[in-house]
């Protein structure tokens, strides 16, 4: 069946959705429950703060490296085609990841399943999006996102109830079947297409975005060591290359003249900051309701559900609010609202009530999440100029995982976090409150930075002569750090 021909309501069409919900859901998934299982992690396999934080951000530096060159691969090769190798790839390197002997395999795993997820993760939408007639692809994408919300759904619970009643390593071994079900599926049903362009990839700005995050990533979680001045340096200088390579190659990754638009700058901006907030936020708060209140892996999980939730209820309603009344304002109180409720969980300590100082937090984080996501993406989008649609959501998903990235990485050092004190309810109870109120900080700058920088009311798309083919970025409306990767 040829692209853009298949309706939704046949077998084929039916068939496409279920294998873009399994790629996607099963990377959805692996995210919500490695967060949970992280303390249970170090424990079983002796590992320090540092080697923990590598746990997360080896996935992170993969992705947020690899994901625009990911699209650009399946638009080239062919999108079922890459979807295919990402996820075989991807589940390949989770049973790796779950028989790992030690953290240092664990971590090695871990980057080679952020290759995977970048190869498998811009697939499950833009197959979507090239194989549907046109009448049916908002339906095809309202399913593909209301299931794939079921993953984030039942990820604490699956997770938790894994690592408290089976081990952590099937939180990655449970990918392999998944993964079997998705590739028979997507060879069954998913036509293959390609993009338009010709263009070479770029390489060597995907390779310096890696070198660039990598660096300034070793430099802050390794701080104190001998290799970490270099690491540094080598860091800048990658970054200060990806720059000039970006702006004379002839087919970008990531196109500045984009960042021509002061909504787009803004945008990506305020998503950098809010994103490392959130990515934190998650990193710390699971470890503390295990470490500090003595919650089991499984509790720790549902405790942080209301988020889920509250997003699957409210999100949509953000985006209409949005639409209606412009993005500044839901961009800069959802932010404020986010601080509010973070700055409250600062005072999670020993001896906490859940329904009286977890909950309540976790709702008002929630409310301001569900505000604010949907207009940031709007904003994105409606900056960008006719026919760059695609990458521009690919450039600020990519933002948003660095921000995750770099902020998992600093603020452990920021707060005085070493060697196992994740394990020491006191040492971690301190730095969590510390740790807390930076990032309600971040959320803070990041709201008045969008009442300062967002243009009020509609937002015109940038001109610019440019006009490369589109690509598709696969950020699930629901998409951020506390419940994906």
């Amino acid at each position: 069946m040829s692209a853009g021909t298949i309706e939704y309501s046949s077998a084929v069409g039916r068939g496409v959705v279920l294998a873009a919900v399994l790629g996607s859901g099963m990377a959805m998934l692996d995210g919500t429950v490695v967060n949970v299982a992280l303390k249970t992690i170090g424990k079983d396999l002796d590992a320090s703060l540092a080697q923990l934080q590598w746990i997360t951000n080896g996935y992170l530096l993969m992705l947020a490296s690899l994901i625009l060159l990911g699209g650009a691969l399946g638009d080239r090769l062919g999108r079922r085609r890459v979807f295919v190798i990402g996820v075989v790839w991807f589940a390949a390197a989770s049973v790796l990841c779950g028989v790992a002997p030690d953290s240092t395999t664990l971590i090695a795993a871990r980057v080679l399943q952020g290759i995977g997820g970048a190869l498998l993760t811009p697939g499950s939408l833009a197959i979507i999006e090239a194989v549907f007639v046109r009448a049916d692809r908002g339906r095809a994408i309202g399913a593909w996102s209301g299931l794939g919300s079921i993953a984030a759904a039942i990820g604490p619970f699956v997770g938790g109830g894994l690592v408290e009643y089976a081990s952590w390593r099937w939180i990655f071994l449970i990918n392999a079947p998944i993964a079997a079900v998705t590739v028979v599926v997507a060879l069954k049903y998913v036509p293959e297409t390609k993009g338009e362009s010709d263009g070479p990839f770029d390489v060597p700005g995907a390779a310096l975005a890696a070198i660039f995050l990598g660096g300034l990533t070793y430099w802050l979680i390794e701080w104190g060591t001998s290799l970490a001045p270099a690491a540094l340096v080598i860091g800048i200088l990658a970054g200060v290359a990806f720059l000039v390579v970006e702006h004379r190659t002839e087919h970008p990754m990531m196109p500045l003249s984009m960042f021509r638009s002061r909504n787009f700058s803004a945008a990506n901006a305020m998503t950098l900051l809010v994103y490392a907030a959130l990515g934190a936020i998650v990193f710390f708060l699971v470890i503390d309701l295990q470490t500090v209140l003595g919650y089991g892996a499984l509790e720790a999980g549902v405790a942080t559900l209301p988020l889920t939730v509250i997003m699957l209820l409210f999100a949509a309603r953000g985006g209409a609010l949005g639409a209606r009344i412009g993005p500044r304002i839901p961009m800069t109180v959802g932010p404020l609202v986010m601080a509010v409720g973070v700055a409250w969980l600062s005072q999670v300590g020993a001896g906490t009530s859940y329904w009286l100082g977890v909950f309540p937090p976790v709702v008002i984080f929630g409310l301001g999440l569900s505000l604010m996501v949907a207009p940031l993406t709007m904003t994105v989008l409606a900056a960008a100029p006719e026919g760059r649609a695609g990458i521009a959501s690919g450039v600020n998903n990519a933002v948003a995982r660095a921000g995750s990235l770099l902020a998992v990485a600093a603020l452990p050092v920021a707060v005085g976090l070493s060697g196992d004190q994740y394990a020491d309810p006191v040492a971690f109870d301190d730095a969590y409150g510390k740790a807390m109120l930076i990032c309600a900080a971040l959320l803070a700058v990041g709201g008045i930075l969008s009442w300062l920088t967002i243009t009020p009311g509609p937002v015109a798309p940038a001109e610019d002569d440019e006009r490369p083919r589109e690509r598709v970025s696969s950020r699930h409306p629901l998409d951020c750090p506390t419940r994906g990767h």
